[in-house]
């Protein structure tokens, strides 16, 4: 028998905090580690549970303490909250980790490995890239709006606004000059994104799950990878766990024997949880344009009827989940519904 029953971990930067307990839970180890320190210290011990708070750095740390032999779990952190008792301070996160790891009903978060991590970040820095040609795209129309020159929306008429710019007499140098120079970042960074859409093409077309998932309407090559890469459907007892794991499950407020169900949750992987979303507003665009309905199943044209078009997006998306989970666990193609 080990010394210690579980240690819960709070990580940061630097410094480490520790919270054991032994086998009849009393507290026997509240300590800092800096960095260099954390690792050996473990390595000393014989295989324990080891549970820390499924945040930055926490796959990574995951993977070199189950190399040492112990058993780590990862605990997503709005279930740690509630715990915290009275002030919040590393000893008080690292107490509530370690009384979160000791409920039977924690769904813990799975341990990425390195090529999860890695593909997920070039996703990750795709949306960042994408984000910064917004923002310049939109400093570019307003600073060019100061001057009385205007352009219709779209990337694609950024060309025109900078030809416009560059033969407009009037225009002081300097102005010339700064709109020369947000001109050659934006065609960088469509180089770039351009780059990383490539990779990201090559990695959806090796992964045969990925390509598998991307017959699901709505769900293109980006989101059926982060799907492949991010989620084993072996940790979901159903399709509906799935969904709610996501948050594009209704949140209840019964009370007094009375059902009420509110908003979507909101809750577990917020990027995974955006694609389901914006892609099934994508299938509902599609379903609406003339000709549109016959492709579409009864029961998505029967919903748009009833029902205004962001909550029947969140009601596909619920749906697309489920069927995702489904052909992952069963191994199956996607079968179309029937049409109307």
């Amino acid at each position: 028998m080990t010394q210690y029953k579980r240690i819960a971990i709070d990580t940061s930067k630097a410094v480490f905090t520790l919270h054991g307990i032994d086998h009849q839970d009393r507290v026997i180890l509240q300590r800092n580690l800096r960095r260099a320190q954390f690792l050996p210290f473990f390595e000393k011990l014989p295989p324990t549970e080891i549970v820390l708070e499924a945040c930055g750095g926490a796959h990574h740390w995951g993977r070199e303490l189950t190399a040492l032999g112990h058993s780590v779990r990862l605990l997503p952190p709005q279930y740690v909250k509630p715990f915290v008792k009275r002030g919040k301070n590393d000893r008080n996160d690292a107490g509530a980790i370690c009384e979160t790891g000791a409920r039977p009903g924690i769904h813990p978060v799975p341990i990425k490995t390195v090529e999860q991590q890695a593909q997920g970040m070039m996703l990750k820095v795709r949306e960042t890239l994408i984000g910064q040609r917004t923002a310049l795209s939109n400093t570019l129309r307003g600073l060019a709006a100061e001057f009385g020159i205007t352009t219709a929306k779209g990337l694609g008429r950024l060309a025109e606004l900078l030809a416009t710019i560059a033969a407009d007499p009037a225009l002081p140098v300097e102005a010339k000059d700064s709109f020369i120079i947000l001109g050659e970042q934006l065609g960088r960074l469509d180089e770039q994104i351009k780059m990383l859409e490539k990779k990201v093409a090559a990695a959806h077309k090796a992964n045969p799950l990925s390509t598998r998932l991307a017959t699901i309407p709505g769900l293109a090559a980006i989101g059926s990878l982060m799907v492949a890469t991010r989620v084993n459907a072996d940790d979901f007892a159903s399709g509906r766990h799935f969904s709610a794991w996501m948050g594009i499950v209704p949140k209840e407020h019964s009370t007094g024997g009375k059902q009420r169900m509110g908003g979507i949750s909101r809750a577990g992987d917020e990027r995974l949880r955006q694609l389901f979303v914006l892609g099934a507003t994508s299938v509902i665009k599609a379903v609406t344009r003339p000709g549109g309905s016959k492709l579409a199943s009864p029961w998505l044209l029967k919903l748009l009827e009833r029902k205004p078009r962001k909550l029947v997006a969140v009601a596909l998306a619920n749906k697309m989940a489920r069927t995702a989970w489904a052909m992952m666990k069963s191994g199956e193609v996607y079968r179309r519904p029937a049409a109307a």
